[in-house]
């Protein structure tokens, strides 16, 4: 028999799930719930919780304000990376959840609770991003699932428990799609997205107006890179919150960002998500033009060849493991010379990189020049060229002997 529950540490948005789960989780379990608030750049959306939660029965609310920590210690690190999974998606929604998680433990600490819940589906993959955190960093608690325990299966069945448990549910304009807000990125999927041909309702977007509504005259800017994060934008130092801020200004006001994938989830399916990731988006290009000066090929190499091994951990919720913790210190080691400027031009949902520069360039002007040097003896090309092509000319020698034998 299981031991009784006498608290538990609710993951808590707000929004119609969490809302029907803390009064379940009270229900349920008879228990005490602490309602768990992550300011992870969620604007306006963060205000009206506290008072909300404490109205449906949370016997204490904790907002914490986590958006430096989010970009500093989990954003930056996937960027000095180069994370990316399948080709498009910058990985917004992956890179918070362990942040969440953990700083839900953390507060499960402090008030001695037994468990804690999120609100995930059993369907996504954020069910397990944030159980694999608890896992790791504090595995004697008990987890609570509540879509995976309850018969409340649809949208529909959700109201009418807050309407029977006089839960306040907004009464907004319907949305037929749900998203998921921090400051890396909006998500959009579910409702009418969850058909591959259909065209994403321009209302739908946030953070960006629409490359055709973008102004007609390009912006330039300066990115200051130092050790592979960004630190500055136009020569004004700025805090990595403040700076990613800025930059999602700066790329939506030119449409910039916006990205519609089909992706494969972890447990097994595909789904379709569309994402605004406008300020991500622009440090990404302008990061890759400062590697290409400043990386060695053989580490850039190494590194690509681990990346899209890295950005699954992230995406499947492996952030506290092992592995990650040994691919994290190699893509920082390497990261080491990538200090310098980027200057890019945002126009019409594209940031073009126009120039870049670094005291650790390895770019040198005197040898790839195509004007006289003193240098690099073009000559030494016959022999490089000679014992590379060895294996091509044995291998059509072979063919040929085999074909005089036939």
């Amino acid at each position: 028999m299981e031991k009784k529950i006498n608290k538990v540490v609710l993951a808590y948005s707000g929004g119609l799930d969490t809302s029907v789960i803390l009064t379940w989780l009270k229900e349920t379990y008879q228990c005490e719930v602490v309602a768990f608030v992550a300011d992870l750049g969620q604007g306006e959306e963060v205000a009206p919780l506290r008072e909300k939660a404490l109205k449906t029965g949370a016997s204490q609310v904790y907002i914490d304000d986590l958006r430096e920590e989010f970009v500093r210690d989990f954003v930056f690190p996937a960027f000095r990376a180069g994370a990316i999974y399948e080709t498009c998606y910058l990985l917004g929604t992956s890179l918070a959840r362990p942040l969440i998680a953990k700083r839900q433990a953390e507060i499960a600490a402090l008030e001695k609770a037994d468990a804690v819940s999120h609100g995930a589906t059993g369907k996504g993959n954020d069910q397990v991003r944030f159980e694999l955190t608890y896992q790791a960093l504090a595995p004697h608690l008990r987890i609570i699932a509540p879509w995976r325990e309850w018969d409340l299966n649809s949208r529909e069945a959700l109201l009418a428990y807050a309407k029977a448990h006089g839960i306040p549910v907004p009464v907004t304009k319907a949305r037929p799609w749900s998203s998921d807000r921090n400051l890396l990125h909006i998500s959009f999927e579910g409702g009418i997205l969850e058909d591959p041909w259909a065209t994403p309702p321009e209302e739908m977007f946030v953070l960006s107006v629409s490359p055709e509504a973008a102004p007609d005259k390009p912006e330039e800017i300066t990115i200051d890179f130092e050790e592979g994060n960004p630190v500055a934008i136009d020569g004004q130092p700025l805090s990595p919150a403040t700076l990613l801020a800025r930059l999602n200004e700066l790329g939506g006001r030119h449409g910039i960002g916006r990205v519609d994938l089909v992706e494969n989830r972890y447990v097994g399916m595909k789904s379709r998500g569309v994402y605004e990731t406008p300020g991500g988006a622009i440090l990404r290009a302008g990061h890759l033009a400062l590697e290409s000066l400043c990386l060695d090929r053989e580490v850039l190499r190494l590194r690509d060849s681990l990346l899209t091994h890295y950005s699954e951990l992230i995406y499947y919720g492996y952030w506290y493991s092992p592995e990650m913790e040994l691919l994290q210190s190699l893509m920082d080691q390497a990261q080491k010379p990538v200090s310098g400027q980027v200057r890019l031009k945002l126009y019409k949902g594209n940031a073009t990189v126009l120039g870049r520069r670094s005291p650790n360039s390895l770019y040198r002007t005197d040898v790839v020049t195509f004007e006289a040097d003193t240098v690099y003896n073009q000559a030494d090309a016959t022999g490089f060229i000679r014992l590379n092509g060895l294996r091509l000319r044995i291998r059509h020698a072979l063919a040929q002997a085999q074909a005089g034998l036939k």
